[in-house]
């Protein structure tokens, strides 16, 4: 397993981490601590969570609480604060104020089982609250020992810009690292956010990288996405003749180079810029350790660059 530092921290994460999103969710107690029992024995010893995983009532904590109980310290745990509930997909009003975050760290601690949470990420921006009563807040966090380092998610260049801005003037921890969804389907981050992240060394998370499953190849031109998925839950959302073209062209280099187009899309993730560890779910631990050795190769700049031209044409 490949292991990459991340941003300016300490921290060094594999260069796959399992998203928890689907415990509890798409797949069960047990069958979610099989799953990430699976990654940490292959070296992948990042979970990444949050308050709102797992379905409505957010059991993926808990569940991977659960599945670290006396291997603690083998593990880095991220996790997240300040999404609505009610959605999982948008910033709650005041999600980044000091009395959010005291309480919202405190519920994160006890549902993981845990003293310290890793990684510490403001899953959206909080367009109520001036970011740097976020930083402050998080900066005690840190000073306190409950949390190791901090991450946004979500920020787009000019809000990722201002924090760090205020990080620097207010000599405070920065954000060493971002979440955004980024894959060879979807890179309109390149523009404005990559630069902001290569001048200040904020590493990148991608989550998305395989377009929930699109780029698997598992889904064909014409069929519908296998029930109970979550390709079939957002109702092709992923899906477009477009796209599927692309995915011709990939599928047809792939054979020239003897890799599937799984293996190409988390290749090509992986060997971006700035990209730290690629977020990856999974719903068993065959599925797993199929994505831990759909990474586990380099490519190479001719294939990277052969890739792009695919891309672009």
């Amino acid at each position: 397993m490949q292991y990459r530092k991340l941003g300016k921290s300490d921290l060094e994460l594999p260069i796959i981490t399992l998203g928890a999103l689907n415990f509890g969710f798409f797949c069960d107690e047990q069958r979610s601590i099989s799953t990430i029992h699976a990654a940490i024995d292959n070296g992948v010893n990042c979970i990444d969570t949050a308050p709102t995983y797992g379905g409505m009532k957010g059991k993926s904590e808990d569940i991977t609480g659960k599945a670290v109980k006396g291997i603690r310290d083998e593990v880095i745990l991220a996790t997240k604060f300040g999404t609505d509930p009610a959605t999982g997909r948008s910033s709650i009003k005041g999600g980044g104020s000091r009395s959010y975050i005291i309480e919202a760290v405190e519920n994160s601690l006890r549902s993981l089982d845990t003293d310290y949470i890793d990684l510490y990420q403001m899953h959206f921006p909080d367009t109520e609250t001036h970011i740097e009563e976020t930083l402050r807040a998080l900066e005690d966090l840190t000073q306190s020992g409950k949390v190791r380092y901090i991450g946004a998610s979500n920020f787009n260049a000019d809000q990722l810009s201002e924090s760090i801005k205020i990080s620097i003037e207010s000599n405070i921890n920065q954000f060493a690292s971002i979440q955004t969804r980024y894959s060879m389907l979807t890179r309109n981050m390149e523009d404005d956010l990559l630069p902001v992240c290569e001048n200040s060394d904020v590493s990148i998370l991608p989550y998305f990288p395989l377009e929930s499953g699109f780029l698997t190849g598992k889904i064909k031109r014409g069929e519908d996405a296998k029930k109970g998925t979550r390709l079939a839950l957002w109702k092709g959302a992923f899906t477009s003749e477009e796209w599927f073209d692309f995915i011709d062209q990939i599928e047809e280099y792939g054979k020239e180079i003897n890799k599937s187009l799984l293996e190409i899309s988390l290749g090509w993730v992986a060997k971006r810029k700035m990209v730290s560890s690629v977020l990856v779910g999974a719903t068993s631990p065959e599925q797993m350790i199929e994505n831990i050795h759909a990474i586990s190769w380099e490519m190479s700049d001719d294939e990277m660059e052969r890739i792009d031209q695919i891309i672009l044409s």
